[in-house]
């Protein structure tokens, strides 16, 4: 199973709308998707319609084991797309698991603990932040994609994720690589989110996608409705991007693309 985490500290930068998102176009296909919701805050659990009540087991409950990936997950209306759900518990599951010898691998563990072939690709929502949760992403993951908000401050969150990889490579997980940045919220009647992405593309060069995700208010409209946007409005600029960078995204996995 292959294995992605979608990660960046900072918040509000399209994290949960493009693992929703790149997670629906890949089911669409064929491939069997799960998607891990890491986020207290479980957007991306509501964003694929699996209300609070549907959550009997969660990503907290597989990480201070308790539950397993298979006995927590949870079918979604998208055939092919199974959530793995998080509740407010992720909440005290830093601080609970603070005190374990193997903090940093739990999700790891679990998901290696899973018959092959029942899932193709797995898509890791994380929270806005660099800590336990996000570690055991990045330690589980076995890629990173960025998603990255065409604006200043989004540049020095970026610097700081770089680093943090680089330290979970050396310590934990050698197996890590950055299959790409995904530029987000781009504005084009606003001059700075030009000039961001081509900072950016200066700096990471072929790393970022070519794909650029629009401001578009379908995209913040589908969560309330518990759709991606890929379901509630396909027509969409927001949902035409994200089907061309789930493309882009396959092209840099040619081992599964071939497969499927």
């Amino acid at each position: 199973m292959i294995r992605i985490a979608v990660a960046n500290q900072k918040g509000g930068v399209g994290k949960t709308t493009t693992a929703i998102n790149l997670a629906t176009a890949l089911a669409a296909i064929g491939w069997r998707v799960l998607l891990v919701d890491l986020d207290p805050q479980g957007n991306a659990s509501t964003g694929v319609g699996i209300g609070h009540a549907q959550r009997i087991r969660s990503s907290y409950d597989v990480l201070i084991g308790s539950a397993s990936v298979s006995e927590a997950a949870v079918a979604t209306r998208v055939p092919r797309l199974d959530l793995l759900p998080a509740t407010v518990d992720l909440s005290g599951a830093e601080i609970e698991m603070v005190g374990l010898e193997d903090r940093a691998h739990r999700l790891d563990k679990a998901l290696a603990a899973e018959p092959p072939g029942r899932w193709d690709i797995a898509l890791i929502d994380c929270p806005p932040s660099l800590g336990l949760l996000t570690v055991n992403a990045l330690v589980a993951a076995r890629h990173l994609l960025v998603p990255l908000q065409c604006e200043f401050f989004a540049l020095e969150g970026l610097s700081q994720l770089l680093q943090t990889v680089e330290r979970i490579r050396s310590a934990f997980n050698s197996q890590l690589s950055i299959l790409g940045v995904a530029l987000t919220m781009f504005d084009r009647r606003n001059n700075l989110s030009g000039a961001v992405a081509e900072d950016v593309r200066a700096c990471l060069g072929a790393t970022v996608f070519e794909t650029v995700v629009p401001r578009n208010v379908r995209l913040s409209e589908a969560p309330s409705h518990g759709l991606p946007a890929l379901i509630y409005d396909l027509r969409c600029p927001g949902s035409e991007a994200y089907v061309r960078l789930a493309r882009e995204l396959i092209g840099r996995l040619p081992a599964l693309a071939v497969a499927a």
